[in-house]
């Protein structure tokens, strides 16, 4: 098993999708990478010698950022974006899309789970009041 950037790359997999599991390092820069490791796509992880492990290793070193420092990066930039009051920086501390996406209908992924806002009517009340006794009861 080959182990690039601190990452264990899958072994039966091929080697331009196995360098996808490193932060960072998406099918584009896979071509770059490959291209100037002088490897082919098509070679399997287990497949590689130690010698070519290390060019790999040596191409990401010197031309990209990956994994913890790219990271760090982008931590430092929304703290940047929230310190300086900007859009993004609000709609991240709370917790929203940033990128425009509509909020009104969608978006229950980044907002979670439904919660109602506002009175509720007596019989829907009712209905749940009685449904928590039954599970604390249980």
């Amino acid at each position: 098993m080959a182990r690039i950037a601190g990452i264990d790359l899958p072994a039966h997999k091929r080697l331009d999708i196995a360098l996808t599991h490193i932060y960072g390092v998406g099918r584009s820069n896979v071509i770059t990478i490959l291209s100037k490791a002088n490897l082919t796509a098509s070679k399997r992880v287990k497949e590689l010698t130690e010698e070519e492990v290390g060019r790999i290793a040596k191409v990401l070193d010197k031309e990209f950022k990956v994994e913890g420092d790219l990271r760090g990066d982008v931590t430092e930039n929304i703290k940047r974006l929230r310190e300086i009051g900007s859009y993004r920086g609000i709609r991240h501390a709370r917790g929203l899309p940033v990128r425009g996406q509509r909020t009104r209908s969608n978006a229950r992924t980044k907002r979670g789970k439904r919660q109602t806002v506002g009175a509720l009517r007596k019989d829907v009340r009712a209905k749940l009041e009685t449904g928590s006794k039954k599970e604390t009861t249980s």
